[in-house]
């Protein structure tokens, strides 16, 4: 019998790239984030970033060690997830509580549902949110950068830009821009984060459906419901402003909680767009990506079941 009928399981199409490969362009995406941060903060941020990353990778290899599983840090998955949670934190927080927020994300949101490819939500947002909830004071108090410590200015503010922009206050886009900023750690440079997001998208990491559909969406929301009219100073603050380009980039494009579909990944980010609008415009916070982020992540078995390609030939018309 001829090779050409021979039948095999899938997959058919194969790719070289690996969890760990992967794992090691999306660490690389975020240094530039990274290291704006630690110059921007200084050696707070980079003692945050050390031990929530090690927080991440002690707590995963512990809790394979305890339940007698495969070990798996060195898929670089959990350096990820500190990387990432700790960018999204802020200078000022308590080093024990970076310590938490890592042990929260791998033990709770990732190992405790079946370990990676199984958690239901980003777990660096899933931890972020419970340091939220959990210390809401340390995790809305902002240090302010280096230049404005220069100038004068205390090492402490509690206004970021997006909360002067909910009170009516007038912002510095183009040091929201370059992240002259008070914020989390990896927040501030939006310059920072699109180098990042361009190297996974060259890298073929990501493509631009989430992110690109998530953005439009939450501009034309802004423009329609932010009571600025068509101000694109307002809007381009609003883009540069809390953590909307790091998640739409960075969390939202994440392999396990978003979907897979061409369609299903538009609609995820259409709601990305409107829930992140909502809980800027009409919510008590000035911020809401993490919120929006997770919720999004909870519908999308609903969004891969509605957009889900039809089999070829089949439901049409006989």
């Amino acid at each position: 019998m001829s090779d050409l009928y021979n039948v095999s399981s899938s997959p058919h199409v194969r790719s070289k790239d690996t969890t760990s490969r992967i794992m090691l362009y999306v660490l690389i995406a975020l240094l530039p984030a990274a290291l704006f941060g630690i110059y921007n903060f200084g050696f707070r941020a980079l003692l945050l970033i050390v031990l929530t990353i090690a927080s991440c990778i002690v707590s995963e290899y512990l809790f394979n060690l305890v339940t007698k599983r495969k070990q798996t840090i060195y898929d670089l998955s959990a350096v990820v997830t500190g990387l990432l949670l700790a960018l999204n934190l802020p200078p000022t927080l308590p080093w024990w509580m970076a310590i938490l927020g890592g042990a929260f994300a791998i033990v709770v949101v990732k190992c405790l549902f079946g370990g990676l490819g199984q958690n239901f939500m980003n777990p660096a947002l899933g931890a972020r949110c419970f340091l939220l909830l959990s210390f809401t004071g340390p995790m809305t108090t902002f240090a302010n950068s280096r230049y404005y410590i220069s100038q004068g200015m205390d090492a402490v503010s509690s206004a970021t830009p997006l909360a002067a922009l909910k009170a009516g206050q007038g912002v510095n886009t183009m040091d929201m821009l370059i992240g002259r900023i008070p914020g989390t750690i990896g927040e501030t440079s939006v310059i920072a984060i699109l180098i990042g997001a361009i190297f996974l998208i060259l890298m073929g990491v990501i493509d631009l459906r989430i992110p690109g559909t998530y953005i439009v969406t939450f501009v034309i929301f802004v423009l329609l419901f932010g009571g600025h009219g068509f101000d694109w100073n307002y809007v381009v603050a609003q883009l540069c402003g809390g953590g909307i380009m790091l998640g739409a980039f960075f969390m939202a494009t994440d392999y396990v909680t978003s979907p897979i579909t061409p369609m299903g990944k538009i609609i995820f980010g259409i709601v990305l767009g409107i829930l992140t609008g909502i809980f800027r415009i009409f919510g008590a916070s000035a911020e809401g990506v993490s919120y929006a982020i997770i919720f999004s992540n909870l519908l999308v078995p609903l969004i891969e079941r509605i957009s889900i390609p039809r089999p070829f030939g089949k439901g049409g018309e006989r």
